[in-house]
């Protein structure tokens, strides 16, 4: 579809893709330039950036408000993903523009993720990674480890991700599944609980939920206090579902196991964060969801969202209804 007035005009606020020739094939179908004009985050550029833009696509860069309001032709803001937690939607909701993401890439790769972060933490595979490669070797009890066969796995969210993992942990023998999902309908062989009795009674804690103000810090003090000695946190979707200042503390005095962690409160972390020198935690740069597989369905799938809105038609991933 062509503008009667100008040509319409899609710009990407983020750059980090070898190519995006995927997205210029998909949007020229509907009519639509592609523009490259990379923001590194900084809320100002944005503004600058999506001024004459008839739709953009965004990974990390905040849209703010403001940006918003500066932008007249904005009829599209698409994710790159899935949090939205980066768009302001309500500002976008008050001028009818669509927000949609892509909730449905990266699935199977985001759940390899986390069970690999778990499995690295539960095997102690970095730590006799470093002692092989210093000359020494295992001497059984020196790090204790369990098996995962019969243990209870404790999931928050139960979205694509989590089903998808906990089917990766029900082929290693985990006994139990508890989840904590207000708005899930569950399996009968999944067990809807509190977040307390999830800490509680989980030998592993897989975190797979949106951040919002009512998930921030889903997992705090007081919560991470009711965790077992035993107990493994993994967490692929959100640093902030954490506190992070008490689960350094839980790791520091040994209170539980261990963590795998692909995502932190502030991205990336500081170098003076005490996660990066302990040894009871496997770490990751947010790289859950990568793989060349995902990343081109995730590229193929927004483009299609952006040519879908300019078409005239609603989005098929569509975040703020009105």
């Amino acid at each position: 579809m062509v503008h009667e007035l100008h040509p319409l005009r899609v710009v990407v606020v983020d750059d980090g893709y070898d190519s995006y020739d995927t997205e210029r094939a998909v949007l020229a179908a509907a009519g639509a330039t592609l523009e490259l004009r990379p923001c590194r985050g900084q809320a100002e550029r944005v503004v600058m950036a999506i001024a004459d833009a008839d739709a953009i696509l965004v990974r990390e860069s905040p849209v703010s408000a403001a940006a918003i309001a500066a932008a007249p032709r904005l009829r599209a803001i698409v994710r790159y993903g899935i949090g939205v937690d980066n768009v302001d939607r309500n500002a976008a909701s008050e001028r009818r523009i669509y927000v949609a993401n892509v909730p449905d890439y990266g699935t199977e790769d985001v759940s390899d993720h986390a069970l690999a972060l778990l499995m690295a933490v539960a095997r102690r595979i970095v730590t006799r990674d470093r002692a092989v490669r210093a000359g020494g070797w295992f001497t059984g009890s020196s790090e204790k480890m369990y098996r995962p066969f019969g243990r209870t796995l404790g999931l928050v969210g139960y979205g694509r991700i989590a089903r998808a993992f906990e089917r990766r942990m029900r082929a290693l023998g985990v006994g139990r599944v508890l989840v904590h999902d207000p708005f899930a309908d569950l399996p009968a062989s999944a067990e809807a609980v509190t977040m307390e009795r999830l800490c509680a009674e989980s030998d592993y804690v897989s975190l797979h939920a949106p951040l919002t103000p009512a998930t921030r810090h889903i997992l705090n003090a007081a919560r991470i206090a009711l965790l077992k000695p035993t107990a493994i946190i993994v967490n692929t979707s959100r640093g902030p579902l954490i506190d992070e200042v008490a689960l350094v503390e839980a790791l520091s005095a040994g209170r539980i196991f261990g963590a795998g962690l692909d995502v932190f409160e502030c991205e990336p972390p500081t170098r003076n964060n005490p996660l990066l020198t302990m040894t009871n935690v496997v770490l990751a740069d947010h790289a859950g969801w990568y793989s060349e597989e995902s990343v081109a369905d995730l590229q193929k799938k927004a483009a299609e969202e952006v040519a879908r809105i300019l078409s005239g038609k609603p989005p098929r991933h569509w975040i703020n209804p009105w």
